[in-house]
This record gives structure tokens, C-alpha cells and sequence, in this order.
């Protein structure tokens, strides 16, 4: 059995001057959502500052084989990302940008990847709203915009679907004789197969190479989950094509092996701790219900949510008596054992589930394309129905800001969430019209995502209420170093520890966390003035601090109460405090 396409047939072609628009559209939507505001605000989290300091490790010792934190080999995650970040580290330098640029370019190219497999199998249209509707999405934003490993891991197991498909003959042949494509085939002088084979084991080695057997594990499970759909037992077993097998190996094993021979306790650390514990005990304390994926995915497709849950439920009624095509239930099949996989796991973070996102989004536009010409009617008083309550809303909410309150962090709040109420609620409004009769609105329809564009270009303006103070340890660090204050002999106090990680990376040191009962002389970081409450016996520290008001911070000089004081005094001797490598609080990310 082939399954060709079940492409719908296109309504009229597009006119020149359309497709230029169109062009101009989905080239600024990619910019925008992928690219734009990369460095806007520091590094955030527990997760970016640790994977931007391995990779920056690795561009400064040249060890490109052993991941190290704070000098120790740290075996959380494999190698993608630390390699990507620090190539473009050694190329143009460590920032922001530079290391989250690997997540953008991966979420680029899984969304090119998909949007050719949608030309393919669904039709152009299916295609164009693909790259405006996929990208405009809060998970393939949020996640383009991550220093961490869960874009890359995404987007070549995507990528890696896609040549799966082909692999499974669920693709049209496009390199017959004739056809413009056949210059591919002729070049490579290799059977379609030999060739879908050979991308898809190289992309799926660079997946085992981001988060490791996980890869394996996702795809084997929605390849046989397919076949138990389909019947197709013998195509499944494609996959396993000798020349995907040997791209696969020689793509992945390599370093899983240099890195074993170079770390005895390797494999040890990264399968059975961090994949075997973190998958079967709650030991890294990321405990969730059951059903806990479900209201992520909700959130993830914001703010096309709504129109998301219309094409799940008309997609399923047109499920239910006809048999949908393979294609679609290699992508269903994709979704829910990614979904079922990540659900049963005792640990959970809304990052797991980013694999089922680019699936989910083909599906959920392929829904819209079909269907919505047959159901016009709900699918727009729906969006209409969402995109005017919003629409009133906004404005309620911008009268609750009182004008005396304006300045005040709730009146800007306030403000903040009417402007964002009110662009996704004009989003919805113009998505409304995609199969309107009236030309004149349907036009309009692909102006739904300039909104979403206009609030990523002036996202640091909407988010500034929600963040009084720097939540990286960007602006904190520029403060300590405008300060003169030693850094060598800094403690850190009841701060949040993706905070302290962050602070870590930019003064590029290992700060230790103060310890009431073991004080040192050297430099007390606390949030609010209260350095006696962990200062007291022979101890002391001033009563006039240093104050960083930029990122809403106090230094306190300490030492003991028999030597000289007043902040600043005595800053070139340590004392007893030494150096922050000989005071190591051994802190162990969870």
C-alpha cells in the first residue's frame, strides 16, 4: 500500500504579486520569531548559564570531548549544544546571542523541514500556513529564544521524521524522470531509499547527540505505534535500512565513546542517572500529575489555541468514519506516544513534550486547511467569539490601571496584559477569515501573525512591568565589577539558584554560598539588609552596606569583630575566606 498525497486541491494560483507578499510575510515572521531579541536579556534559568558555561569551556580549553562545569565533568546532557554554542562562541565571541543562536537555527531548519513534507503531502497552502502559524506559537518562540538542549533535540528528531516518511514511501516521488528534482537524485546517484536512509539515521545520531536514547526511544515508539495503525509491519522495518543504521553510528558513536574511554563513570552518570532515574523516580523532584502535558500543549500553541482545540475535535469526527492517511497517522502517531512516553514519566518539565510541538502544528494546520471550508461557520464565530471578548477586555483592563496608578508596578501590569489581550484577541480576529467568501477578508487573513510580530519587536517594552529587577545575574554582575568589589572573595546568600548559576557565568567564577555556621571574611551578597541575622559570635559587618540599585542588591564587607571596618577596608588581603576555588560548596543542579 502507497500513500501518495492527500493534498487539497489549491483554490487558484497565487498571483505574483500575492506570492511576493507571501514571501515578505513568512521571511519576517521567521526573522522575527526565531532571530529577533536573542540577547535581550541575560541568561535565565538553572539550565542556560550551566550549558552556556560547558560551552564556553570547551571554546577556551579546546577539550571538545569532555562537557565540564566549573571544571568538573558534568554528564547531564550530551555534547549538541555545548558543541554548536561553542563554535559560534569561537567565531564571534560569548554572549547572549551567540548562545542561543544553535536553538534558533534548529528551530529553522525543523520548520523549513516540515513545511517541505506539508508541500508535499498537503499542498502549498498547508505549506505557507505552516511558516506563519508554527513560529508564532509561545513554545517554538520561547524554546528558539532557550541556551539549552531541548531546540536542538526537537528539531533534528523532527527533521529526522520528515526523512522518515520519505523512508516509508509516504511522500510522492518527485525525482521521476521530468521532474525538477530529478537533478537530486542524478547527482547522488543512489536509490530514493539508500538516500532518505542516509538522512535519516545522520539526523537522528545528531539527535542521540543532543539528549541522548531518548531519540530512540520517540522515534521507535511512534514508528510502531504507526505500524499498528497502518498494518504496515514490513514498511516500518524500513527504517532500519543498513545505510540509516551506519549513518546513525558513524554520527553518534564516536563521541559516546571517546567521552566512555576518557570518563570511566560515564555511562554510569549520563544512562542510569540522568535518563533511567530521572525517567523511573522522582528523585530530581520534577513531580507532576499524570495529565500534566495536557494544559502545557494548550499553552504551548497560544495564541492559536482556541482554533488548535476546534481542529482536534472536527479532526476527530472526520477520523471517526473514514480512515485518515498514513501520513497523518504517522504524525498522530508521533504525537501521542511522545505524549503517553513523557506523561508516565515521575520526572516532568514542559520542555519534554517540545518533540510533539512541530508534529502537532502540521496536523493542527492541515485540520484547519480541510476542514474549516466545510465548517466555516464554527471555526469563525469561535475566533470571533474569543477574539471579541478580548477585544473588550483589553480595554476594561486598561481602565483598571487607574491614571494615578499607571506608574505603579500593578497599573503597569495591568497594561501589559491588556496589550497582549489585545493583540492576540486581533490575531484570532483576522485568522477568522481564512476560508471567508468575501475575497476582501480572506486576504486579510495572513495578516494574523503581524500582531504576534509586533509584540516580539517591542517584547522588552510589555515584559518590563512583570520584571522590576534583572532576573539573570547580567546586571548584577556589571554592578559588582563597576564596584571594585573583589570577586574572588564573594558569598552569595539566599539566592534563587538559576540566579546564582547565572551570576556564575558572566564574573566567570564559581561564587559559594554563604554558610551561617562556618562564616568567612570577604564579601556578604544579600537581598535585603539583614547581614546580622547570618553574621553573629566573633563576626561583624557594617551597617551601611553597599547598595547595587540596579539590580536591587546589598554587598556587606565581613570579617571579625576585632579587625578594622567600614565596607571596603582590607579588599586585597582574602583573609580566611581564600579564593572561591578553595571554598567550593559543591552545589549539584537538579
Amino acid at each position: 500500500m502507497n500513500q501518495t498525497s492527500d493534498a487539497p486541491a489549491e483554490c487558484r494560483p497565487l498571483s505574483p504579486l500575492a506570492r511576493l507578499l507571501w514571501i515578505a510575510l513568512v521571511l519576517a515572521t521567521l526573522y522575527l520569531c526565531y532571530f529577533h531579541n536573542l540577547g535581550v536579556i541575560g541568561l535565565l534559568g538553572p539550565d542556560e548559564p550551566r550549558y552556556a558555561w560547558i560551552a564556553r569551556d570547551m571554546a577556551e580549553s579546546g577539550d571538545w570531548v569532555t562537557p565540564r562545569l566549573y571544571g568538573k565533568p558534568w554528564f547531564e546532557k550530551p555534547v549538541l549544544y555545548y558543541w554548536s554554542a561553542a563554535l559560534r562562541f569561537k567565531l564571534v565571541g560569548v554572549s547572549e546571542a551567540s548562545a542561543r543562536l544553535p536553538s534558533a537555527v534548529y528551530a529553522l531548519l525543523a520548520t523549513l523541514a516540515l513545511a517541505w513534507l506539508a508541500r508535499r503531502v498537503y499542498g502549498g497552502q498547508a505549506a505557507r500556513w505552516l511558516l506563519l502559524l508554527l513560529p508564532t506559537t509561545v513554545v517554538m518562540i520561547g524554546f528558539s529564544h532557550a541556551a539549552a538542549t531541548d531546540m536542538p533535540f526537537a528539531g533534528t528528531l523532527t527533521i529526522a521524521m520528515v526523512f522518515a516518511a520519505f523512508l516509508l514511501k509516504l511522500v510522492p516521488d518527485s525525482s521521476a524522470p521530468g521532474s525538477k528534482w530529478e537533478w537530486l537524485a542524478l547527482a547522488f546517484s543512489t536509490p530514493r531509499s539508500s538516500l532518505a536512509s542516509l538522512f535519516f539515521g545522520f539526523f537522528l545520531g545528531l539527535a542521540t547527540l543532543a539528549k541522548g536514547p531518548a531519540a530512540l526511544i520517540l522515534t521507535g515508539g511512534g514508528m510502531l505505534l504507526w505500524a499498528t495503525f497502518t498494518k504496515r509491519w514490513r514498511d516500518a522495518f524500513r527504517c532500519l535500512h543498513p545505510v540509516a543504521i551506519t549513518a546513525f553510528c558513524v554520527t553518534a558513536l564516536p563521541w559516546y565513546v571517546l567521552c566512555g574511554r576518557r570518563n570511566p563513570d560515564f555511562f554510569h552518570v549520563f544512562v542510569v542517572e540522568h535518563n533511567f532515574k530521572r525517567f523511573l523516580t522522582p528523585e530530581f523532584q520534577h513531580t507532576q500529575p499524570f495529565w500534566f502535558y495536557v494544559p502545557v500543549l494548550l499553552v504551548a500553541f497560544l495564541p492559536w489555541t482556541l482554533a488548535l482545540l476546534w481542529s482536534f475535535l472536527y479532526g476527530s469526527l472526520q477520523f471517526i468514519p473514514r480512515r485518515p492517511s498514513a501520513i497523518s497517522l504517522l504524525l498522530l502517531s508521533w504525537i501521542l506516544f511522545c505524549l503517553f512516553f513523557f506523561s508516565i514519566s515521575r520526572s516532568k518539565l514542559p520542555g519534554y513534550i517540545l518533540p510533539a510541538a512541530p508534529a502537532t502544528g502540521l496536523l493542527f494546520v492541515r485540520s484547519v486547511v480541510r476542514l474549516v471550508p466545510g465548517f466555516e461557520k464554527t471555526f469563525r464565530w469561535l475566533l470571533l467569539a474569543f477574539g471579541g471578548s478580548g477585544a473588550i477586555a483589553a480595554p476594561i483592563l486598561l481602565w483598571m490601571a487607574h491614571p494615578f496608578e499607571v506608574l505603579r508596578p500593578s497599573g503597569l501590569v495591568l497594561i501589559s496584559v491588556a496589550v497582549v489581550l489585545l493583540l492576540y484577541a486581533i490575531a484570532n480576529l483576522l485568522l477568522a477569515n481564512i476560508q471567508n467568501r468575501a475575497t476582501s477578508w480572506r486576504t486579510l487573513a495572513p495578516l494574523c501573525v503581524v500582531p504576534v510580530l509586533f509584540l516580539l519587536c517591542f517584547f522588552k517594552q510589555v515584559a518590563t512591568p512583570w520584571l522590576r529587577y534583572d532576573p539573570s545575574g547580567k546586571t548584577l554582575a556589571m554592578e559588582l565589577r563597576k564596584s571594585g568589589v573583589p570577586v574572588e572573595q564573594l558569598f552569595a546568600q539566599r539566592m534563587y539558584r538559576g540566579m546564582l548559576w547565572s551570576l556564575d557565568f558572566y564574573l566567570h567564577r564559581e561564587i559559594p554560598t554563604w554558610d551561617d555556621a562556618d562564616p568567612q571574611q570577604g564579601y556578604l551578597l544579600l537581598k535585603s539588609k539583614d547581614c546580622h541575622a547570618h553574621v553573629s559570635g566573633s563576626w561583624k559587618c557594617p551597617d551601611n552596606p553597599l547598595e547595587l540599585p540596579l539590580s536591587g542588591w546589598f554587598v556587606y564587607r565581613v570579617e571579625r569583630s576585632d579587625s578594622g571596618g567600614g565596607f571596603g577596608s582590607g579588599s586585597s588581603n582574602g583573609g580566611e575566606g581564600g579564593s572561591s576555588s578553595d571554598r567550593r560548596d559543591n552545589r549539584q543542579p537538579r
